[in-house]
């Protein structure tokens, strides 16, 4: 297969807990720091303009509104048919990401540029029509429109904002990661965007981590975070420690960045050098067809192995394969990259049982 394509195996991922549910859980009731404010288009789209409202194209992936309904929305403008309101997430900057309402704002900012004209034969008066088309009576309705805002205060922890994003997101339901890229943009995400591009990473993991859902920059998020915030860090909510580490990540110098890049980079190769494709997946010694990737496996075998130089992990590469197979036949272990795998106690017992075979055969390495 050639991995410079963009092309991917649809896979389910084992060993990750599938803790998404829409539960804001012991966030008090009464304290969700939400405020209306009132904006009109003109506004909205000149702070777009200046980068203080957020539209994150890695984010929300393709503007998928067909014209005719684009059309249609400016038409229920011109009309004065009042429009669902906007949600949007005010991060640590004061700036403005866009939860819910993009592909209105989206609209608005292209008709406005002229980028499209309106395809509405039924309204005579519109039909065929780019913005500097219309009357200035007609313009001014548009600029003028006023918009309903919901703004999510940034005090709101990050596990209460990431269930009020599922809850309000009226498109494409989005994942967990993606909503993390939007709402800590910076160096950290376009770190995962790069990584997440390399021939080495694709390969390594059989181009089997759909991109679309950035379940591919997701697993190298939970790299980052174990390697960068530790185990001690690790309180119990992933969507947590994942955040925390993309906060962390987006304030690191470029040198530690670079660092965290070749570690990354080293553990690939190794873990490629020793289990090839299988690796990150359970299998044993005599395993002919390929399981499913397994997420906890990678949490552990990919920062385990970025400590070890290739040279010598190429060295025992039979006495790795051994000792692996075994830790997999270790019940305790299998059942810690298997069920309930957020769970503290599990994550501490599948750490602590990688380590203690890694430092078996490399003998302590200590570089």
């Amino acid at each position: 297969m050639n991995y410079t394509q963009t092309q991917v195996i649809e896979e389910e991922v084992e060993g990750l807990d599938r803790d998404e549910d829409s539960s804001l859980g012991d966030y008090p009731i009464d304290t969700l720091l939400i405020r209306n404010e009132n904006r009109t288009v003109h506004d909205v789209l000149r702070r777009i303009e200046k980068g203080t409202f957020i539209m994150d194209p890695d984010f929300q992936r393709d503007f998928i509104w067909k014209e005719d309904k684009q059309g249609k929305l400016i038409e229920s403008v011109l009309m004065r048919i009042p429009l669902p309101v906007f949600y949007l997430a005010e991060n640590q900057e004061g700036e403005m990401v866009v939860v819910d309402g993009l592909q209105r704002l989206s609209t608005f900012q292209r008709y406005v540029n002229n980028e499209f004209a309106l395809k509405l034969p039924h309204q005579k008066e519109l039909h065929n029509k780019k913005f500097d088309d219309l009357s200035p009576k007609l313009q001014n309705r548009i600029e003028d429109c006023n918009l309903i805002l919901y703004v999510i205060d940034a005090k709101v922890p990050v596990q209460a904002l990431l269930d009020i994003f599922e809850r309000v997101n009226s498109g494409i339901p989005l994942t967990r990661q993606q909503m993390r890229n939007c709402l800590f943009s910076g160096q950290a995400t376009k770190f995962l965007k790069r990584e997440a591009s390399t021939d080495l990473f694709k390969k390594v993991t059989g181009g089997s981590l759909d991109p679309n859902k950035m379940r591919d920059r997701e697993f190298i998020n939970r790299f980052c975070a174990f390697q960068l915030l530790g185990l001690d860090g690790y309180k119990g909510d992933m969507d947590d420690y994942l955040a925390r580490a993309l906060e962390h990540m987006n304030e690191l110098e470029a040198s530690k960045l670079e660092k965290l890049s070749s570690e990354f980079r080293t553990s690939l190769k190794n873990n490629m050098t020793v289990f090839g494709k299988y690796a990150f997946r359970k299998h044993s010694r005599d395993t002919s067809r390929r399981s499913v990737i397994n997420a906890s496996l990678w949490d552990v075998m990919s920062t385990g192995l970025s400590r070890y130089p290739e040279h010598l992990v190429e060295a025992r590469v039979e006495r790795l394969k051994d000792a692996f197979y075994e830790l997999l036949d270790d019940d305790e272990f299998s059942a810690s990259i298997t069920l309930g795998t957020n769970q503290v106690n599990r994550v501490v017992t599948r750490f602590a049982k990688t380590n203690e075979m890694l430092q078996e055969v490399f003998d302590d390495y200590a570089g």
